[in-house]
């Protein structure tokens, strides 16, 4: 199978290598999934970079690559939840990237069926930023009735932010660019504020929580919103 594979880190970036490698043989615990799309996250330039080497310290060379979605075509001999033929897609675990290849393996445990109303290309787009928010929430400890404002939410993580805010039953505030409006009130926001029109820090306050996507240029206004928690 072909795959990309980084063989240096590089602090400017460096370009991947396209090899041919061996395909993976399942353990007990995996399966073999044809990977039919795999997304390019900023995570995966901070990898090239060696910026996570903190948290991992992966040993070039190695296939690059965090989520995907495809098809399972084998099973190991312990797995029970999943059969040749589901559309599966994941965020890899953190010691075994390598979504960047025609095929990998992966414990059951770490996979998902793919919803029926997903293409393969929508389904790669979820893992990585929902588990960034279920993370988000986890650590804020949301309740059900409270508000959050999500700032710059009309990126890519507002996108699975918004509606799984909706879904822990809270009211979301959010600002971002006029032209995406009409999609994140579609998403469930409740308030949408146009950043090129208003400072959200002068009319909004008393919010619960708030879920900073756009980094720390923006800490000090929001801490003007007032949060209550």
């Amino acid at each position: 199978m072909k795959a990309a594979i980084l063989e240096k880190y590089d602090k400017n970036g460096t370009d991947l290598v396209i090899k041919d490698v061996k395909i993976p043989e399942p353990r007990d615990n995996e399966v073999l999934v044809k990977v039919y799309t795999s997304a390019v996250n900023p995570l995966d330039n901070m990898i090239i970079k060696k910026e996570v080497k903190l948290i991992v310290d992966y040993k070039t060379p190695f296939i690059m690559g965090n989520e995907f979605a495809g098809m399972i075509e084998k099973v190991g001999s312990n797995v029970s939840k999943f059969k040749v033929g589901d559309r599966v897609y994941a965020r890899m675990p953190l010691d075994k990237i390598g979504t960047f290849a025609e095929y990998l393996t992966i414990d059951e445990k770490e996979i998902c069926i793919i919803p029926d109303y997903l293409t393969f290309e929508e389904a790669t787009a979820v893992p990585l930023t929902a588990l960034t928010a279920m993370q988000a929430y986890k650590l804020l400890n949301v309740e059900s009735g409270k508000k959050i404002f999500i700032s710059g939410g009309t990126g890519s993580l507002g996108a699975m932010a918004i509606p799984i805010a909706k879904a822990f039953g809270l009211y979301v505030i959010t600002n971002g660019n006029s032209e995406s409006k009409d999609r994140v009130i579609n998403l469930g926001v409740d308030h949408f504020i146009d950043y090129k029109k208003e400072d959200y820090s002068k009319i909004i306050s008393n919010v619960d929580y708030v879920l900073d996507t756009l980094g720390d240029k923006e800490i000090s206004k929001e801490y003007e919103i007032n949060t209550t928690n």
